[in-house]
């Protein structure tokens, strides 16, 4: 299996803020031994693709929004919260695909709910294995806009979804604090590995920390 605390984990936050570095990062090891990265946004795309708004208005609120820069940022996170929830079911078909293969995961994804990853842990403990989450935190919007430069430097300033993103974040950090889980702010990036892995060793046998208010910054 894996030298980790863990053999799922999941990766939760917002968007623009390093989820699929520190995947990266925490995936690890050498070829025999790495973990299996998901990036649930694939997920996302594809049944996003095999659905229909007429069938499945829930997961096509953004349809309708040809612009969501034309949108409040509370409009526009009040839409990507729902889809959010709309999609918990899919975070946990993939987690229950996972729990079938013997071999360590990282799920990570801006859809991934506190919630949802709450009921994952759960459904794994009633396995036997060890299902654990964490959840990045960016708080700063103007962080969020430089790190979408360095992206994605042909889409110029993206100031209205940077702030969408911060104010999501918020949002995901203090859902996880409400179901027991850990939050760890980004920067500095130096180290960020670590302190994920110092969050996910504050976690009981159940998965969940005894101190819900745990946010490690630097």
């Amino acid at each position: 299996m894996t030298a980790t605390s863990w053999d799922i984990l999941l990766i939760g936050g917002a968007s623009g803020i390093g989820k699929s570095r520190a995947a990266a990062q925490l995936a690890g090891g050498a070829d025999e031994s790495r973990a299996f990265v998901v990036e649930f946004d694939d997920v996302v795309s594809a049944v996003e693709s095999m659905t229909t708004a007429e069938h499945h208005p829930e997961l096509h609120h953004f349809d309708a929004v040809p612009d969501p820069a034309r949108l409040t940022v509370d409009q526009v996170l009040d839409l990507q919260i729902a889809t959010a929830e709309a999609l918990e079911p899919a975070v946990l078909g993939v987690v229950r695909n996972r729990l079938t293969v013997d071999v360590p995961a990282v799920i990570e994804g801006d859809y991934l709910t506190p919630a949802a990853a709450a009921e994952a842990i759960r459904e794994g403990r009633t396995t036997g294995r060890r299902v654990r989450a964490v959840f990045l935190h960016e708080p700063d919007p103007r962080q969020i806009l430089t790190n979408y430069a360095a992206r994605e430097p042909g889409s110029g300033a993206q100031h209205h979804r940077a702030q969408v993103s911060a104010a999501y974040s918020h949002w995901l950090a203090d859902e996880a604090a409400r179901h027991g889980l850990p939050v760890v702010e980004c920067r500095p990036w130096t180290g960020l590995a670590a302190r994920l892995e110092q969050a996910l060793g504050k976690q009981d046998g159940d998965g969940l920390l005894s101190d819900t208010r745990l946010t490690l910054g630097p």
